[in-house]
């Protein structure tokens, strides 16, 4: 995922759309902080019970997995958000063609309560909230990322 641009203008109109619904000031903040601040105000929005705006929650989950794909860097794993975005990650034997042999998919706010630590790995997969494939899937030791 890396080298994807982002529209700067065009994340900090969603970001402030999403605050403003929140009835939270505009985003000040420096760009480069932007995705951690979508990450913050994305759970703030589920915890309310609303649905993020697209742009930000994609930010949020994107953001996320690519930290996720530099602590644990490799190709072992594929870990799948659906709508926004997948990575591989963990080191191990290199998949490259073909359905990965190790798959995890969640959702967004799945994703987001585990990277963040809201949600512990083991909980998230009883609950039926992650799907985890093969003999490499578990996440556990790269989660909450840091």
């Amino acid at each position: 995922m890396a080298g994807r641009r982002v529209d700067v203008e065009k994340v900090r109109a969603a970001l402030d759309a999403q605050l403003a619904e929140l009835g939270e000031h505009p985003y000040d903040g420096p760009a480069a902080r932007a995705p951690d601040a979508a990450v913050e105000v994305v759970l703030r929005v589920y915890d309310k019970g609303l649905r993020p705006e697209r742009d930000v929650a994609r930010l949020a989950v994107r953001h996320l997995l690519e930290v996720l794909a530099e602590q644990a860097p490799g190709r072992t794993v594929e870990v799948r958000v659906p709508p926004y975005a997948a990575v591989q990650c963990v080191p191990g034997p290199r998949h490259t063609r073909g359905t990965p042999p190790n798959v995890v998919e969640t959702d967004p706010l799945t994703w987001l309560e585990l990277a963040t630590g809201r949600v512990a790995w083991q909980d998230a997969v009883d609950a039926g909230r992650v799907s985890a494939s093969g003999a490499r899937a578990d996440l556990s030791a790269f989660l909450p990322l840091h």
